[in-house]
């Protein structure tokens, strides 16, 4: 029987990527000290920050929660909320509100939900119906990442935010470069890191604390915490090229362990390089909403306008 490298207890989990052999308490703690690590070296937060936790009643989403909700407790000045995006997925989204709901509850996290409906007149499923009748091919990832950002823009607004938390894991970060490499978009590159500073007035700072935590490691903390979460996966992920890039990635890392820990010091280091060389569009003031925005509309309106919506 493996013993844990820290103590003698019996070991449940051994790290391919760095050897580490560790118990059940031990492996908790180790995650909890890389979203603390992690939270201080990209230097995240302030000690009177306004944060909005981004929750879908996933088990990344409720991982976070769980470890800032104890960091908040240090902080009497700070404030913690959560905010659940309903896109109206039928068969989805119902029973994962009730989830995030009653773990926000348990933990005295006031809770916060916006509808795409209340907001933008459509659920992501009436959008994606919209798209095939005017013969547009749907891309409904594309539609709710949009809209999802800008749902999260009018709650920090509305609830005095200025720092939205994401519990993107090292997973999702690395297959959020290489999407935006494969689009060619450079500018969304350079924001895919684990901090997007706000570049507009009154939009907030997006911090991602789980960055440096694989995603396999969460599933694993999130099931010896007990966490009841969300088990099926959007009914929509399949359709997507990031499922095809998350394939591409878990093959590299099963076969190099280690290598999205260097992926992501590359692309770091080529994010920090594009910023100082090239010159991006100035962000102005979407014409219609008043959102930051690359050209006359933000993507919201624009996506909105395109469906005639």
């Amino acid at each position: 029987m493996l013993k844990c490298q820290r103590c003698d207890e019996a070991a449940i989990y051994k790290r391919a990527y760095s050897g580490e052999i560790l118990c059940r308490k031990h492996f908790l703690k180790s995650i909890d000290d890389r979203v603390h690590f992690a939270i201080k070296r990209y230097k995240m937060f302030n000690p009177d920050d306004r944060i909005g936790l981004a929750i879908s009643g996933g088990k990344d989403s409720l991982t976070l929660l769980h470890i800032l909700s104890k960091i908040e407790a240090g902080f009497p000045k700070a404030k913690l909320v959560a905010i659940t995006i309903d896109e109206g997925i039928r068969g989805y989204r119902r029973a994962a509100l009730k989830i995030a709901s009653e773990a926000c509850k348990k933990l005295n996290v006031p809770h916060y939900v916006y509808s795409f409906k209340k907001l933008f007149g459509l659920t992501l499923d009436e959008l994606v119906k919209k798209a095939s009748e005017k013969d547009l091919k749907p891309r409904p990832c594309i539609y709710c990442g949009i809209l999802r950002r800008k749902a999260l823009n009018i709650a920090s607004e509305e609830l005095n935010l200025n720092k939205i938390a994401t519990a993107h894991n090292l997973d999702d970060v690395i297959q959020t470069y290489m999407l935006n490499l494969a689009h060619g978009d450079l500018y969304r590159f350079t924001t895919s890191g684990p901090v997007t500073e706000s570049s507009f007035p009154g939009t907030p700072t997006r911090v991602k604390p789980m960055v440096l935590i694989p995603e396999r490691e969460v599933s694993l903390y999130a099931a010896l915490m007990g966490f009841k979460f969300q088990p099926t996966q959007c009914p929509y992920t399949g359709s997507s090229l990031r499922s095809d890039i998350r394939v591409l990635v878990n093959r590299l890392e099963s076969r190099h362990p280690g290598i999205m820990f260097t992926l992501l010091k590359s692309f770091e280091e080529v994010a920090n390089n594009l910023k100082r060389s090239l010159e991006f569009p100035q962000v102005r003031k979407c014409r219609i909403c008043g959102s930051p925005a690359m050209g006359d509309l933000c993507k919201a309106c624009e996506l909105l306008a395109k469906l005639k919506v």
